[in-house]
Order: C-alpha cells, then sequence, then structure tokens
C-alpha cells in the first residue's frame, strides 16, 4: 500500500492545502492529513477546530484520513507505515526550504518526500495570510474550504 502523510499545522486549512491533497488522491492508496502539534506555538484556531475543518472538508474522500502528531513528522509515518512525506509547493522558497528537509527524511528515517506545484490560482494562499486577514477582520472566505467559513 502506498500511503503518503500530509503534515502542517492547518491554523486553518485552506484551499491551497485542499488543492495539493485533491490532486494528490491518484497517487496514493491513502493520505493521512496530520496535524502536527507544537506546544510552543501559537494557534488562532483550536486543534478540535482544526480537526474538524479536515474531517468535514475529506468526509467523502475514504481515502483521506485526518490524525495529530507531535514530535518529528518521520517518526509519524514510520508508525503509520508511511513510505512518503506529501508536500505542496507555491514557490521556490517552498523548494528550498522543503529540499533540505526532504534530503535529510530520506537519508536519516527511509521516508521519501513528494512535492506537488499548487496550482497557479492557489499560489498565492497561505495560512499566515489567511489568518492575518482573520485577525484583522476581513472577509477570508474566499480563500479556505466551507468547513473554515
Amino acid at each position: 500500500m502506498r500511503r503518503a502523510v500530509f503534515p502542517g499545522s492547518f491554523d486553518p486549512l485552506t484551499l491551497g492545502h485542499v488543492d495539493i491533497i485533491k490532486r494528490a488522491l491518484p497517487l496514493f492508496d491513502e493520505i493521512i492529513v496530520a496535524i502536527g502539534i507544537n506546544a510552543d506555538k501559537k494557534y488562532m484556531w483550536t486543534l478540535d477546530q482544526r480537526k474538524s475543518f479536515l474531517e468535514k472538508t475529506f468526509k467523502d474522500y475514504p481515502t483521506v484520513r485526518v490524525g495529530t502528531y507531535s514530535g518529528l513528522t518521520a517518526d509519524y509515518c514510520k508508525k503509520e507505515n508511511a513510505q512518503y512525506i506529501l508536500r505542496g509547493l507555491r514557490n521556490t522558497a517552498d523548494f528550498t526550504y522543503e529540499q533540505t528537509i526532504g534530503q535529510a527524511n530520506e537519508r536519516n528515517f527511509g521516508v521519501d518526500s513528494v512535492f506537488l506545484m499548487g496550482s497557479p490560482e492557489m499560489s498565492f494562499i497561505s495560512s499566515s495570510v489567511v489568518r492575518d486577514i482573520a485577525r484583522n477582520g476581513g472577509d477570508f472566505s474566499k480563500l479556505v474550504p466551507d468547513a473554515v467559513k
């Protein structure tokens, strides 16, 4: 079974995330969308809210499962018998950052990374942009799936 973990904080889930997950469905038998828990990070949405956003958005996709973890993503992959880490790239800065992590994960843990370029119409969307708009009372509804609105 080809299983991938798509890790992130998903604070919040965006249409960019949804784009990557849906486009990756034909590549894997199962995708685990894994919310990483970092005790030092301040989140705008609670873990339960973020998990609910994902579960509602992918309720009709039997090959998508939602999980949570703390610690190294590669350790979580091993625990879940996932051979791949799925990552979305919006630009060259994302690639430069993810390349080093991907190479380290493969070398040290035997978990390979699969990178998908975000669709051009989604490439400007990031969780930090959505949080900034939300924090300032703006309308971010065009950037997130219905479950987040």
